[in-house]
């Protein structure tokens, strides 16, 4: 099957760099005539499935079923093995983070051999990189990935994220993340350790030098243009996957006009591609 990186590049060179997402929001439930209940969740997430079938990554965002507990997790886990039935790259927004056995516990959740092991996962590394090591590890060793936060549009990122770091003249540590998972890919291939850079950034890290993914989310609804991001960051050719939430799924919930809205995003973003 060979490496995420490859997988990766391979599905957004042949079906457009787009990631979209699966956001059961409770506003969203109501919008599409669903409760806001295990069953509402469970439909909702079966008219997205049908709908992004043949799109490169698609994206649940994982809060969203937590909060139904173990139902949620339940719907979760029917979601991404139909994603995956459907070729699909599965990316669980679940941002975990954590140190020593517990992260080595989130590990063997979403990248091991659990119901909930997806093709990549967002992890944050504000406990430090190296916490980040036991999923590292154990997604290198299953070919799957890690989108690793590294600078958010929230205003509140901002003070930690893009703060100088101590001992390293000229660097904030956004940008310090950003080279410890271009240090993990090195060079030539695409590599599995990508990074998330909020499209409404105006200053955001350097990512020329990552030899991975990067992921945009805020493009849509949330205010980032989809023509805008030619170069951003410092991104080459191919390397951007813009992630697309709200901005598609407000037109749900018909599996059609659902289809039509995540097409016409895609075709909004395939200058991305190499």
């Amino acid at each position: 099957m060979g490496g995420f990186g490859d997988r990766l590049s391979a599905a957004m060179s042949q079906r457009g760099p787009l990631c979209l997402g699966i956001d059961p929001h409770p506003e969203l439930l109501s919008a599409w005539g669903l409760g806001a209940d295990a069953e509402g969740l469970a439909r909702f997430s079966d008219i997205c499935v049908a709908a992004f079938e043949g799109f490169a990554v698609v994206k649940p965002q994982v809060a969203f079923f937590e909060a139904y507990g173990s139902a949620g997790y339940t719907v979760l886990e029917h979601t991404i093995a139909e994603l995956r039935q459907r070729g699909v790259l599965v990316l669980a927004d679940a941002k975990r983070g954590d140190i020593g056995t517990t992260m080595a516990a989130y590990a063997k959740a979403w990248a091991g051999d659990s119901p909930l092991a997806v093709d990549a996962v967002t992890a944050s590394p504000y406990l430090g990189f190296g916490s980040l090591q036991p999923l590292l590890d154990t997604a290198l060793e299953r070919d799957r990935g890690v989108f690793v936060l590294a600078a958010t549009s929230n205003p509140e990122g901002a003070s930690v994220q893009r703060a100088w770091e101590p001992g390293a003249a000229g660097r904030t540590v956004a940008q310090s993340i950003v080279d410890a998972a271009a240090a993990i890919n090195g060079a030539g291939r695409f590599g599995p350790v990508g990074v998330v850079v909020g499209a409404m950034l105006t200053d955001p890290p350097e990512v020329g030098g990552l030899h991975g993914p990067v992921l945009v989310p805020g493009v849509g609804a949330q205010g980032g243009r989809p023509d805008a991001l030619a170069g951003f960051a410092g991104a080459l050719p191919g390397q951007l996957l813009p992630a697309v939430s709200r901005e598609v799924l407000r037109a749900g919930p018909d599996i059609a006009t659902l289809r039509t809205a995540a097409q016409r995003m895609r075709d909004a973003v395939a200058y991305l591609s190499p």
